[in-house]
């Protein structure tokens, strides 16, 4: 009986002590407070949160952890970053820290993008695709800047021969007309 009131010795799955597995023993042949120990379910463990913050939410997660005194205490897990995003694809962007915006925003420049263009910002399929479109856009202008000269070649020619046909109709009624 005087086993099952004091706090067992420390041990892991790993490593036990001859003690503990005594204690193990006593405990498993019996169930306490509606809970089998032979059937693997565990006795809750109660803590007391150490801030204000009662409600079990996202922002108030905790861990259960036992002091080396024996005691189980409570540490305050953060939150999980989901990490930045391409703004054009919204694929995540490989090589940054997951961090919110405060932590993210605290870090150096160079922890905060990629050594290429648009690194902290766009991804590289992003980048790769932006390059193509603005190369397709300028050899796009420059084939309407040839078209529009060559049309302009051709109105040019085309002006030339009305002018002559109407310089040389002209001159021939000039030269019938009757004073």
């Amino acid at each position: 009986f005087f086993l099952m009131i004091r706090r067992p010795p420390r041990s892991t799955l790993d490593r036990s002590s001859a003690a503990s597995d005594v204690y193990k023993r006593q405990v498993s042949t019996q169930s306490t407070w509606g809970f089998n120990y032979r059937k693997g379910k565990r006795m809750i463990r109660r803590v007391h949160y150490r801030r204000k913050h009662t409600y079990r939410t996202a922002s108030n997660k905790i861990r259960v952890v036992k002091t080396p005194g024996g005691q189980l205490t409570v540490q305050y897990r953060r939150k999980i970053a989901k990490g930045q995003v391409c703004g054009d694809t919204g694929a995540k962007l490989n090589g940054l820290p997951h961090l919110g915006p405060k932590a993210f925003k605290r870090l150096s420049k160079v922890k905060r993008a990629v050594s290429r263009p648009y690194g902290g910002s766009r991804s590289g399929e992003a980048v790769k695709t932006r390059i193509v479109r603005a190369f397709l856009l300028e050899e796009l202008k420059e084939l309407k800047k040839m078209k529009t000269v060559k049309d302009q070649k051709k109105k040019g020619k085309k002006k030339e021969k009305v002018a002559k046909k109407q310089a040389s109709s002209f001159h021939y009624l000039n030269h019938f007309t009757v004073i």
